[in-house]
């Protein structure tokens, strides 16, 4: 009867250890109050978003989610899409800097030049 009895204190003294760690490991089953309809964790900067922002973007799984493979390559592609068209901006921007100074120059000269 005692030996059962130490086994029986034994087998409580693991069972109140493993529940211990658990709770320590796992939390103590806390849920997060649900998030008001149609707002996400989900966060990007308000503008001027970047191929990084893209790339470190994360959605919420649930449990019919979403096939993260497939959505992270999604990202990928379009965080190159957005560095691509940034980078073609600056072009742009940069061609059309040097077109408006050259066309001030070229009225400069005009306005320069004797009428006759």
């Amino acid at each position: 009867m005692a030996s059962a009895l130490i086994y029986l204190f034994a087998v409580l003294a693991v069972a109140a250890v493993v529940y211990l760690l658990a709770t320590l490991v796992f939390g103590r089953g806390e849920e997060l109050s649900p998030l008001p309809p149609g707002s996400t964790p989900t966060r990007l900067p308000p503008a001027d978003i970047e191929g990084a922002d893209v790339r470190a973007l994360r959605f919420q799984q649930v449990l019919r989610g979403y096939k993260a493979s497939e959505v992270d390559w999604a990202l990928e592609r379009l965080a190159g899409e957005i560095d691509e068209l940034h980078g073609r901006i600056a072009v742009l921007e940069r061609q059309l800097d040097v077109a408006g100074e050259q066309l001030q120059e070229s009225r400069a000269a005009r306005a320069d030049e004797p009428e006759g």
